[in-house]
């Protein structure tokens, strides 16, 4: 029997939104100076923040199924606009951790098959809060020019309070970058999700985790 429960505690849940946000939804990105220059250099992680960010903004405000938390249009649009650009495999095996090594193939595709439902299932409550941010602006962000692992830093404007920081964990893919996890108020995703994916494993194995995570999958459906 499943007894981990999944669910986010009730002072976690804004925190979530905003990994969610951040990672999938984003907003238009407000960039001056060099900053511009550098993001619109070909191939630079923070001209793929800059693409993605605006075209499922875009996206969003186009369709009022997406901005009603519509689960098979979420799911949809994350296919379309997200999947190619967010390593969903490797946010799921750092996520899982030691127990990934212990998974065999056909329960790590499950794993990620479900993992990246939930996190849109997440998602969906916080669609809402797109149309109350203004702007997202890149902060400075130190690496080797030949790096393949950076973090892009940004800052969410909000119409009222201070920016709220968010940092992209990237790395490079081949000829282009993919977007792994996402820390907001300096926690990241998989940090957390590691907690409590090695307290369910630890109660119920793999296959515990994987059905948990379907469970609630299909009652979002």
């Amino acid at each position: 029997m499943v007894s981990q429960d999944m669910t986010m505690p009730a002072a976690t849940t804004p925190r979530i939104l905003t990994w969610l946000l951040a990672l999938f939804a984003g907003v238009a990105l407000a960039i001056g100076g060099m900053q511009a220059a550098r993001a619109q250099g070909a191939g630079s992680p923070e001209a793929l923040i800059q693409q993605v960010t605006g075209e499922v903004l875009t996206a969003i405000k186009a369709d009022p199924s997406v901005q009603s938390g519509n689960p098979q249009r979420l799911l949809q649009l994350v296919d379309q606009k997200i999947l190619p650009y967010v390593d969903f495999e490797k946010t799921t095996r750092l996520a899982a951790g030691r127990y990934w090594r212990q998974a065999t193939p056909e329960q790590q595709k499950a794993l990620v098959k479900e993992f990246r439902t939930t996190l849109v299932r997440t998602y969906s409550g916080a669609v809402s809060s797109v149309k109350q941010q203004t702007a997202v602006e890149l902060r400075p962000s130190h690496y080797p020019a030949d790096a393949t692992d950076v973090v892009v830093k940004t800052a969410i404007k909000q119409p009222a309070g201070d920016p709220i920081p968010v940092d992209y964990r990237m790395e490079k893919a081949g000829q282009g970058w993919k977007i792994y996890d996402v820390n907001v108020l300096g926690v990241w995703l998989i940090e957390n999700y590691r907690n409590q994916f090695s307290q369910q494993i630890g109660q119920n194995g793999v296959d515990g985790l994987i059905k948990s995570l379907a469970e609630r999958n299909a009652a979002f459906k």
